[in-house]
């Protein structure tokens, strides 16, 4: 491999998109840029190196060991200027800007809204870029400047705060109670319709904890979205779980008391270091923290 010019960084990019993508397709949708843009930048930075980067085939590209060779330090480029875009970001002083803030789909839909409208009364200067996903954002990579995480963050570099616990409760709607009646003890599940998870575990291992022997066919209406699991349980179509925060706010809907010791949901917040200090985002953080503590016991 002989290098015939310094490495382009906006190459690199590229070339990241799609070793991680696997095709130019997957990676315009990651970029936002075009496929052609992408292909003529593959192009450039394979007679940059001097080195065939990519095997073209059907169903998209494949790394060649040359293009493996280098995915490591690659890699080590973006988060190196991940890191530098980090230390500028953390030198701001001006109040005026936009802050990304990540959540949970349920987080961001019940108990985030009102938050984020006080806060843009007290701080019209500051916009608020809110993203309502249940994947984890990688806040050293600036995906977000402050997240409402369910777990505690690991990441170096992560200043976390805990804010709380919510509780979770089997619960059910009244109206499918009025209709099937009212279980008291845990065996009673078994003559009732259950409400779970797809293709996510977390309801599996959670009783799995508890020394319940659930398997996935126990739940006779499966569903992933958190949302709409919670509409199909304030529809009233069977018995399942959710936060105690929800259920406090929905007449409709009953809590279940069947003796089981549900963990509770730990809520964290978190944000990078290199930031978390700047005004803007600890105006941000300030009143997520305020915000959320109602709720979190």
């Amino acid at each position: 491999m002989a290098v015939k010019t310094d490495p382009d960084w906006s190459l690199m990019q590229s070339f990241l998109a799609v070793a991680e993508g696997g095709s130019l397709s997957a990676a315009a949708r990651l970029t936002g840029q075009s496929q052609p843009t992408l292909g003529r930048q593959i192009r450039q930075l394979e007679q940059n190196l001097d080195s065939t980067l990519f095997a073209r085939h059907a169903r998209g590209l494949d790394l060649t060991d040359e293009g493996r060779a280098i995915l490591a330090a690659a890699r080590q480029m973006r988060a190196a200027m991940k890191q530098i875009e980090l230390t500028v970001a953390g030198r701001e002083s001006d109040l005026p800007g936009r802050v990304r803030v990540t959540a949970s789909e349920i987080v961001s839909q019940h108990l985030l809204p009102p938050i984020i409208a006080q806060l843009r009364q007290d701080y019209p200067m500051i916009g608020i870029d809110l993203i309502a996903t249940d994947d984890t954002e990688n806040l050293l990579f600036r995906e977000a400047d402050v997240a409402v995480r369910m777990y505690r963050p690991e990441q170096l570099d992560i200043v976390a705060l805990h804010l709380g616990d919510i509780q979770i409760s089997v619960c059910a709607a009244r109206s499918y109670l009025e209709r099937h009646g009212r279980p008291r003890h845990l065996d009673d599940l078994n003559r009732h319709t259950l409400l779970g998870y797809d293709q996510s575990p977390l309801i599996l291992h959670g009783m799995h904890a508890l020394g319940i022997a659930a398997t996935r066919d126990w739940f006779t209406i499966r569903c992933d979205d958190q949302n709409a699991y919670w509409e199909l349980l304030r529809a009233g179509c069977g018995i399942g779980f959710s936060q105690k925060v929800l259920i406090d706010n929905a007449p409709e809907v009953e809590p279940l008391d069947l003796g089981l010791p549900i963990p509770a949901l730990p809520v964290w917040l978190a944000a990078p270091q290199a930031t978390r200090r700047t005004p803007r985002v600890s105006v941000v953080w300030d009143a997520l923290e305020k915000g959320l503590l109602p709720f979190v016991s």
